[in-house]
C-alpha cells in the first residue's frame, strides 16, 4: 500500500468512514466498521482535456484548491482550478445516510476560451492478498471489484466509454483506455467517462457512485448487478439534501454546551468551529453496534512510524465518553460501557491494551493497568451525569471483576516477596492438578500510559485510585438495592474495608517511591526522574492530590520549566524520542489548562486552550500533535482524544 500519513478530512455515516487528503484525494475507504475494513490502496480520478495526458485531480502543478466542508455537516467540498486549461472542477463528497454509497459529484466549468473536450477518468486499486484475491469486471455503466468477501462498484448513470482491466499504469499515462477483456485478475483497474464538449462559459454536472456489499449478504452473484441498477435509479440531489439535513439536525442535538449560536471571550469563531467538527467527527469514530470507539482513522498501516491508530483503547474512550456526555451522546456512552466492555474484559478481570471497534481483541505489545483501573472510573463518571442506577446495577459484576484484578495487582506490588510466594503455591497447585503453569497476568511489568515504558507508574497508581474512589462510590449508590441479599452486603462491606486500605497503600507508596522529598516534586515512575506531563493525571481527572498542594505545584513549576514551548503549547515528557520528541500535543496542553482550570488559574488555562484552537487544521480537526514553527498539525488528524479533552476544557472554561 502507498503511505498515505496525513487524513485531512474525514466523512462517513454508521457503516462507512471515507478520508480525504487536502487535494480531494479519496485514501482510505471503511466498511462495514469505521477500523475495518481498508479496501484502498489507491484511488485515483484524473482528466483528459483535448488531446493532453491525463491531468490528475489531486496532483497537477498547474491546479490550485480549496477546501470545506458545507456547513453544519459532514460533506466535503473540494474546488480544483486547473490554470493551465482553465477548467474549474468542483467536487463534492458525502455518503448516503441509508444506503452504503460513497458519491463523487462533479461540477466542470469551462472559463477557458476555447473548447474543451472532457473525459473523466477514474483509476482504483485496491489492497489484495492470496487468501482474498481482488479481481475487476466492468459492466455498461461502470466497474465491479470483488473478492471472495466483499464487492466494491463504481458506477454511475451514463455508460462508460472506455476501461482497461490489466496493465493499467502502461496505460493509463495517455487518458485512452482500450481493453477486449471486461474480466480479470487484477486489484488495479480503470474506466472513463465522457463528459462531452464544454464551450467557453459552459457548466456539466456528473457524479459517480462507489458501493460496498458484503458478499455473505448476496444470494446469488448477479444481485450486485441488480442493486446497481436499483442505485442507479435514486435522485443524487436528493441524497444530497438527506445527507445534509441529517447532519444539521445531527449538529443541533448534540449541542450539549449550548454554544453553536454563542459568541464571547471564550467562544469565537474558530472555538465554534472545532466544536461543531467535533460532534461531527465522533460518530464517525465510533462503531454505532457495539460502541467501540477509534482512536482515530488510520495512517500508518505498514507501521512505519508508530503501532497503528485505529483500534479502540479502552484508557482514550474514557475520554471520549466523557466528552459523549457533555454533547448528550448519552446512549453511545451506554454502549460502550455496556457491550463492548463487557465483551472485551478478559476472565481475569482485566482489559487488554486495545481492540478492533467490533470487540475483536487487535495486536498488542503488553498490558497497561490504567486501561483496566479506567473503565471503573469512566463507568461512575458516566453515572454521575446520568443518575441511571440501572446502569450501575447492570454492570456491577463487571466492574468487581476488574476490581479483584486491580486488587491482585496492587498485592503485587506492594508485597512482592509474599505475592511471589502466593504465586509459587498456586503454581505448585496447578501442577498437581492439571501438569500446567498458568503465569498470572498482574505478575507482569505494566506499560505506562505512553506504551514506552515497563515498570510502576504514577499515572497507572492514580488511575487505580480512582478506580477505588469510583468503586467506593458505585457501593454507596447500589447498596439499598441488595439490602435483602446478606451474603452480597458483606462481600460488599469487606471490598470497601479493602478499598480504604488500598487507598492509603497507594498514596504510602507514591510518596515512598515516586516523591523526592529534597525538591517537593513528583516523578513518573520509579525508575527516572524525567518530567512528565502524565503525573497531572494526578490531580486531573484522577484526584489523589488536590491542586493546591505544594508537591503538586512545585511539579507544575518543573513540568513549566522543562516542557512547555516558546509557543505554549506542551511537550508529552522530556527526550520524548517519538516522532522527534520536539512537537507539543494538544493532549499535554489540554491537561495542563485542566490544572489550572482546579487551581482556580483561568487565564493560564485559556492561554493553553488557546493553543490548541490555533493550532487545529483548516477544516476544525485536531491533531496528536503540533509543529512548532508552523502551528499546524504535524501527526494524526482528527484524533479522538483530543477532540474529547478539547470538549471537555471547553465545558469547564464556560462554566
Amino acid at each position: 500500500m502507498s503511505q498515505k500519513f496525513f487524513n485531512d478530512a474525514i466523512i462517513g455515516n454508521k457503516d462507512i468512514t471515507a478520508t480525504f487528503s487536502s487535494n480531494g484525494e479519496l485514501l482510505r475507504l471503511y466498511y462495514p466498521n469505521s477500523d475495518f475494513k481498508q479496501f484502498i490502496d489507491f484511488f485515483h480520478m484524473g482528466v483528459k482535456i483535448n488531446d493532453s495526458a491525463i491531468i490528475y485531480l489531486h496532483e497537477d502543478v498547474n491546479n490550485r484548491y480549496y477546501q470545506y466542508y458545507t456547513e453544519d455537516t459532514n460533506i466535503l467540498n473540494t474546488e480544483i482550478e486547473n490554470t493551465y486549461f482553465k477548467l474549474n472542477i468542483k467536487q463534492t463528497d458525502f455518503v448516503m445516510i441509508k444506503e452504503n454509497v460513497l458519491v463523487r459529484k462533479y461540477t466542470f466549468v469551462n472559463s477557458n476560451k476555447i473548447d474543451l473536450d472532457i473525459n473523466l477518468l477514474i483509476r482504483s486499486k485496491l489492497l489484495t492478498n492470496e487468501n482474498n484475491m481482488v479481481s475487476g469486471k466492468v459492466i455498461e455503466n461502470g466497474l465491479i471489484q470483488y473478492n471472495h468477501d466483499y464487492t466494491f462498484a463504481i458506477f454511475s448513470n451514463q455508460d462508460i466509454n472506455g476501461h482497461r482491466i490489466n496493465d493499467v499504469q502502461n496505460y493509463i499515462h495517455d487518458g485512452v483506455l482500450q481493453d477486449k477483456d471486461y474480466i480479470g485478475m487484477s486489484a488495479d483497474s480503470a474506466i472513463s467517462y465522457s463528459m462531452g464538449v464544454l464551450k467557453p462559459g459552459d457548466q456539466r454536472e456528473f457524479y459517480i457512485c462507489i458501493y460496498l456489499k458484503n458478499n455473505k449478504e448476496l444470494k446469488k452473484v448477479e444481485e450486485i448487478e441488480d442493486e446497481i441498477d436499483r442505485l442507479t435509479k435514486i435522485e443524487i440531489n436528493k441524497e444530497y439534501i438527506q445527507a445534509k439535513k441529517y447532519w444539521k439536525n445531527y449538529l443541533d442535538k448534540h449541542d450539549g454546551l449550548k454554544i453553536k449560536d454563542v459568541e464571547n471571550k471564550i467562544v469565537n469563531s474558530r472555538v465554534k468551529e472545532i466544536y461543531k467538527r467535533t460532534i461531527l467527527l465522533f460518530p464517525l469514530l465510533q462503531n454505532e453496534e457495539t460502541g467501540g470507539v477509534s482512536a482515530s482513522a488510520e495512517v500508518d498501516e505498514q507501521r512505519q512510524k508508530s503501532g497503528r491508530y485505529a483500534y479502540c483503547w479502552p484508557r482514550d474512550a474514557i475520554f471520549i465518553t466523557k466528552a459523549f456526555d457533555y454533547l448528550n451522546m448519552i446512549k453511545e456512552t451506554d454502549r460502550f460501557y455496556e457491550n463492548f466492555c463487557k465483551k472485551t474484559q478478559s476472565k481475569t478481570g482485566m482489559w487488554e491494551q486495545r481492540f478492533y471497534t467490533d470487540g475483536n481483541l487487535a495486536p498488542c505489545w503488553g498490558y497497561q493497568i490504567d486501561e483496566t483501573a479506567s473503565v471503573i472510573y469512566g463507568m461512575n463518571e458516566h453515572y454521575k451525569a446520568t443518575k441511571n442506577i440501572k446502569f450501575l446495577t447492570q454492570n456491577l459484576k463487571m466492574c468487581e471483576n476488574a476490581l479483584h484484578f486491580l486488587f491482585k495487582y496492587l498485592e503485587y506490588i506492594f508485597n512482592e516477596q509474599e505475592e511471589k510466594d502466593l504465586v509459587k503455591k498456586e503454581i505448585q497447585d496447578k501442577i498437581k492438578e492439571t501438569g500446567k503453569e498458568k503465569d498470572k497476568i498482574y505478575k507482569h511489568k505494566s506499560y505506562d500510559l505512553w506504551e514506552m515504558n515497563e515498570g510502576v507508574h504514577l499515572y497507572s497508581l492514580s488511575s487505580i485510585y480512582a478506580a477505588l474512589n469510583s468503586m467506593y462510590e458505585i457501593y454507596n449508590a447500589v447498596k439499598d438495592k441488595y439490602q435483602s441479599n446478606r451474603l452480597k452486603i458483606e462481600q460488599i462491606e469487606k471490598n470497601i474495608a479493602k478499598i480504604e486500605l488500598e487507598k492509603e497503600n497507594i498514596k504510602k507508596y507514591i510518596l515512598d517511591n515516586m516523591y523526592d522529598e529534597e525538591s517537593k516534586i513528583l516523578y513518573r515512575n520509579t525508575s527516572d526522574k524525567k518530567m512528565d506531563v502524565s503525573i497531572i493525571g494526578s490531580v486531573y481527572p484522577f484526584e489523589l492530590f488536590g491542586p493546591k498542594e505544594k508537591k503538586v505545584q512545585n511539579t507544575v513549576e518543573k513540568i513549566n520549566m522543562t516542557l512547555r514551548t516558546y509557543t505554549n503549547g506542551y511537550l508529552r515528557f522530556e527526550q520524548d524520542s517519538y516522532m522527534g520528541g520536539r512537537n507539543p500535543w494538544p493532549i499535554a496542553t489540554l491537561w495542563m489548562a485542566m490544572y489550572y482550570i482546579k487551581n482556580g488559574e483561568k487565564k493560564k488555562a485559556k492561554e493553553c486552550f488557546d493553543f490548541v484552537t490555533n493550532s487545529s487544521s483548516d477544516l476544525g480537526l485536531l491533531a496528536e500533535q503540533v509543529d512548532n514553527s508552523s502551528m499546524k498539525p504535524s501527526w494524526v488528524i482528527g484524533l479522538g482524544w483530543s477532540h474529547a479533552m478539547y470538549i471537555i476544557t471547553l465545558a469547564e472554561l464556560i462554566k
